[in-house]
């Protein structure tokens, strides 16, 4: 009797804390909907912008997603790709798209072996001294953009309080049931703890879809190389820009992204590993985002209530949690970011939440993962140590540049 009490009790306070957590995410949905749209700039007070787009291999729809930065509605921009070597598959792709849009200008940078742990961030740092301009976009591969993209995150910039320009996104499946699931929790999951971070504390952290930063900020707090060793290289830019003294921007402005994994191993490795880098980025947060999941508990008082003889007590826990599942994806998966699946399939967003309730409890079992291939382990702090063999030896020094336009 006991044991059954104490697992309703516990059950109950997750529900609870689940649905607090609930409210300050439709506050904060209302809130996101309610800023002011930013003021209309003329195209002749436009800065040039200069486009960081790393690549790495082929991925799903990536000729579809690498147009859109092409197609872009902005008077003077650049886009520079960076792979690590000339023989990468994307480039192939990369130059077929230019063939349709020869009047854009586009450079490629080879970044050879990284010599640091977050291959990324060494890439980044060599495609920034080919840089020409004094804006920046980052923006990851696996993104989709509409042609006001730049626009919307360069505006905000031209304020010199401003320091770094981050936008929220909406998860597109590309096939399977677990990529859906996936992009259900970005849709929802990431948007409603971004949104309400940003109402009780303000940004002081940048997501890494798509980050806009001005040189003159980016040098202030030592330039990309601060980065290399961290996994969170996103949530670390942010941060530094944040104690900088700048402003860091939550655009209005929504991107697509894509949930690549189609199996359901490679959904799950991607899913806790975002998890992990959660975990030794921000613990304490980290800790507190258990209690925002509402199906395992009101799974636990269910199953606890029955076996104790309390029948309609167990349907009010699982309705109680199917229910806030529902109307989580509702108020911040379309609320928020629009998606359409979040309102289509709201009533499978149950089942996503308990995901990351155990994707977040797996978090816990390890601090090893794993990353294009290789292995690193994570330390308090974020920094991440490669744990398996060296690859093979390059001169990673050496910077290759090819102007195409």
């Amino acid at each position: 009797m006991r044991l059954s009490l104490l697992l309703l009790l516990c059950a109950g306070t997750g529900l609870v804390s689940s649905s607090v957590f609930l409210v300050l995410s439709m506050a904060s949905a209302l809130r996101f909907r309610r800023r002011v749209q930013q003021s209309a700039v003329a195209a002749s007070s436009l800065p040039p912008v200069t486009l960081l787009k790393p690549l790495c291999g082929l991925e799903p729809n990536l000729e579809q997603n690498l147009e859109s930065f092409f197609r872009q509605d902005y008077p003077n921009f650049e886009l520079i790709f960076g792979t690590r070597e000339a023989n990468d598959p994307a480039l192939e792709v990369v130059q077929r798209i230019h063939e349709r849009y020869p009047e854009i200008k586009i450079k490629v940078v080879l970044s050879g072996e990284p010599d640091r742990p977050n291959a990324k961030v060494c890439s980044l740092e060599k495609m920034y001294t080919a840089a020409s301009s004094d804006y920046f976009v980052i923006s990851d591969s696996d993104v989709r953009v509409t042609p006001d993209y730049l626009k919307e995150l360069t505006v905000p910039l031209l304020d010199p309080a401003v320091g770094l320009v981050t936008c929220l996104y909406r998860g597109v499946p590309v096939g399977s049931i677990w990529s859906r699931l996936e992009a259900l929790g970005m849709s929802v999951e990431m948007t409603s703890g971004v949104i309400v971070a940003g109402m009780l504390e303000g940004m002081k952290f940048a997501l890494g879809p798509t980050m806009a930063i001005r040189r003159d900020v980016l040098e202030s707090i030592g330039g990309f190389g601060v980065l290399v060793d961290y996994c969170a290289d996103d949530y670390v830019l942010g941060h530094a820009v944040h104690e900088s003294g700048h402003t860091v921007v939550l655009s209005r402005h929504v991107i697509n992204h894509a949930a690549n994994h189609r199996s359901f191993k490679g959904s799950v490795l991607h899913q806790v590993r975002w998890m992990k880098s959660t975990r030794f980025s921000r613990p304490k947060g980290h800790i507190g985002t258990g209690l925002t999941f509402a199906t395992p508990f009101g799974l636990l008082g269910a199953v606890t209530a029955v076996a104790s003889g309390h029948t309609v007590l167990g349907i009010v826990f699982l309705a109680w949690a199917l229910l806030h599942g529902v109307a989580m994806s509702l108020a911040v998966g379309w609320g928020v970011v629009r998606d359409p699946n979040s309102l289509r399939y709201c009533w499978l967003y149950p089942v996503r939440d308990f995901m990351g309730f155990c994707f977040w409890c797996a978090s816990f079992f390890s601090r090893d993962i794993v990353w294009r291939g290789v292995r690193y382990r994570l330390q308090f702090g974020g920094k991440m140590l490669r744990t398996g063999s060296d690859p093979s030896k390059q001169d990673s020094s050496a910077v290759a540049v090819d102007n195409l336009a």
